[in-house]
């Protein structure tokens, strides 16, 4: 019998090896991310409201759009997908029913984050905290939630006390503390840690795995550094959009400039590179061969298309 995605996301935060998780907002990030082995991908709200709707994250995007974006995520691969849940949107009441409706989207797990609504960019400034007493009812209505359907959908607390209004490193430990004694969370992330310090320092003292980003100066801990000093999980929110956003700009700028001949180029140095041309007309991402499967065992003989015989363009 095949392990629920739920359960194997809970696996996954649990054994003692790091879980790197890249992030983005579409099924086909979630795909590349499965071929290239990565056990489970993060569906960003800020990638969601910006390449989406063309929107800053600023708690503009609603329950629907985003419940909807998690499914076509879930549907779209067969890894774990962890997915963003804002605040919840609205009180303990609202968080019930969308830790619900997230479940039945087929996402393994979501994150709460602890601000008041409407929320801010949990790496930008201006951001404000709801009570702990609040924060706790609301960890524990999402609890309560996915245990009435299954236990092991995993619920994480994203604490964004470390600068927000009259937020530190302690009350963010105390917070998170709370969430997983009082609230019964599975997972805490401690949101924009500084140092490697504060990341060591935050998995030792909270009792559950901890999601552990870096927002210090530069450079970064190594993956194998964030293993050691203690994280279950780190995640990469932008991984698939930022830098595929900065080439978009590049070539935009280029061919406005040199025309066709921009893009001759471009296709020549996608050919030439040590990883090879990415697979953008069938498998590992589009499941092409599986279509004309389908097409060939139900489909009469005489219905079926000619593709010898008509033009397609080349396989990139």
């Amino acid at each position: 019998m095949a392990t629920k995605m739920t359960t194997r996301f809970r696996e996954l935060l649990k054994r003692p090896e790091l879980l790197v998780m890249p992030g983005g907002f579409g099924p086909l990030h979630a795909r590349m991310a499965e071929a290239l082995g990565y056990e489970a991908f993060f569906m960003a709200g800020s990638q969601i409201a910006a390449y989406l709707y063309g929107l800053p994250d600023v708690g503009l995007i609603g329950f629907r759009e985003m419940l909807e974006a998690a499914r076509r995520l879930a549907t779209g691969s067969n890894i774990a997908i962890f997915a963003d849940a804002d605040t919840g949107y609205g009180n303990a009441v609202n968080v019930h029913y969308t830790v619900q409706q997230y479940l039945r989207a087929g996402v393994a797990g979501l994150h709460i984050e602890d601000q008041e609504a409407p929320k801010k960019s949990g790496t930008l400034a201006g951001r404000r905290l709801i009570s702990l007493d609040e924060a706790i009812g609301k960890y524990q209505a999402a609890v309560a939630a996915k245990n009435e359907l299954d236990p092991d959908f995993v619920i994480c607390a994203r604490c964004d006390a470390i600068g927000s209004e009259g937020g530190s490193f302690e009350s963010a430990m105390e917070r998170a503390v709370a969430y997983v004694k009082e609230a019964g969370v599975d997972v805490v992330w401690v949101n924009t840690l500084r140092s490697r310090e504060e990341i060591k320092e935050a998995c030792r003292r909270i009792p559950a795995p901890v999601i552990a980003p870096y927002y210090g100066p530069p450079p970064s801990p190594s993956l194998e550094e964030f293993q050691n000093l203690g994280a279950a999980a780190v995640l990469f929110p932008s991984l698939t959009t930022a830098h595929g956003l900065q080439a978009t700009w590049d070539l935009m700028h280029d061919f406005k400039e040199r025309g066709p001949a921009a893009l001759e180029e471009w296709n020549k140095r996608a050919q030439e590179s040590r990883w090879g041309v990415v697979p953008r007309a069938g498998e590992p991402l589009l499941d092409t061969s599986k279509i004309r499967k389908l097409e060939e065992t139900f489909i009469p003989e005489s219905l079926q298309r000619d593709y010898a015989g008509t033009f397609g363009h080349k396989k990139h």
